[in-house]
This record gives structure tokens, sequence and C-alpha cells, in this order.
């Protein structure tokens, strides 16, 4: 199986705390970044993208650039994009349908998403910051691919993983990855103990000194 398959199985709480435990502090993406569908986790290998606003381009050049960018995202990764602009949607229906079929494994953005019913319906993960009608049709472009971006007080490399669900949005070191996941998927299999110790009637402070969880 591989490491994006396995950390989808894992959940952002563990994931944090392994990172934590670690000493790996700055790894959540900020709260309001949120899941355009919270019953669907998210997670994979980075591909990182910036961009930025810029008014003086006409429609044609400014499609031109988008559409590129959805050319340039590789499949079985996440998009993860600063767009450095809280103004306008940067994702919509057709863009994710064509992530979709690319075999895109989802989109992270510190901004906005539009066409959010279609998207829900279709499946694609999305994990935005607003929703707007506002297009990116002749006032944004991307300027940046695989160069490391920040959000929030998380810097993001290409090629880091990223694991999101309904609590938020975590960022794993690509070099730390392995034994990042390694080590969720123990917690899970203690925490699966602490929880049938518990459902068998065991006092939940034994269970905790049992097992050194909770």
């Amino acid at each position: 199986m591989s490491l994006s398959h396995r950390l989808e199985k894992c959940y952002s709480g563990a994931v944090h705390d392994v990172l934590l435990a670690m000493g790996h502090r700055d790894c959540v993406l900020p709260p309001e970044i949120r899941p355009l569908d919270p019953h669907r986790r998210l997670a994979g290998e980075v591909f990182t993208v910036s961009g930025h606003s810029d008014e003086s381009l006409d429609d044609h050049e400014t499609l031109l650039q988008w559409t590129g960018l959805l050319s340039r995202v590789p499949a079985d990764t996440v998009a993860v994009c600063q767009p450095h602009d809280n103004t306008m949607s940067h994702m919509g229906e057709l863009s994710a349908e064509t992530l979709k079929l690319r075999g895109v494994r989802g989109y992270v953005v510190d901004g906005g998403c539009r066409d959010s019913e279609f998207i829900y319906q279709i499946g694609f993960r999305v994990f935005c910051k607003y929703y707007t009608p506002k297009d990116i049709v002749g006032r944004w472009v991307p300027d940046a691919f695989g160069e490391p971006i920040q959000i929030g007080e998380v810097t993001i490399h290409n090629a880091d993983y990223v694991v999101a669900d309904r609590d938020g949005v975590v960022i794993i070191p690509g070099q730390m990855a392995e034994e990042v996941v390694a080590e969720a998927e123990k917690v899970l299999r203690t925490e699966s103990l602490v929880r049938k110790a518990i459902l068998q009637g065991e006092d939940p402070q034994q269970a905790y000194l049992k097992y050194g969880k909770f």
C-alpha cells in the first residue's frame, strides 16, 4: 500500500500528536481552511502552487495560465495553493473535474472556491477558506510551481505530505513522512486497544496506565 493510502487511513489529530512528540510544532494550517465535504478525508504528497492577483491581464491570458496550472499538477498528488488573495475563487467546477479526471487526489487552498455543490457531487476533495462566485478570469494568475509556500505559520515544500479532515489540515515534512505515518499507525492500534478495554468496562484511568495512551 502506498504511503498516501496509508496516511489516508490515519486522522489529523493522531498525525499532529506524532509530529508534536517528534518536536515538530508548526504543522497545522489555519482553522479557517475547511473541507467542502467533511465526510471525506484527504491525504497525499504535496504539489505546491502560488499565485497573485493581476487585473492588468486579459481574460485569455489568465485562462491560459490557469489551464497551464491544471496541466502541471501531477497525478496522485494534492495541490496546495497559496493564492495571496482573499477576494475570489481559486477552484471551480471544470477545474475540479479536470483534476479529478487526471488522478489528482485533492486541492487545499488558502483562498476561495465556487461551484461547491457540483464539486461536492463529483467527490473531488477540496479544502478552502471561503466560498464566492467571483472568478479569477481577468484577475489572477499562478506564478510558481513546486516552490516553498507559506500558509499561516507553516512553510510547505513540494513533496511534503498532507492529511486533512474535518478537524483540520496537517503538513508533514517529506523527509519525516514514512516515520510519521508508521508512528500514527501505532497510535491508532493502541487507541483501538484502549477503546476496547473501556467498552469492556475497564476504568479509563487504568486503561490509560495500561496502554499509555488516551
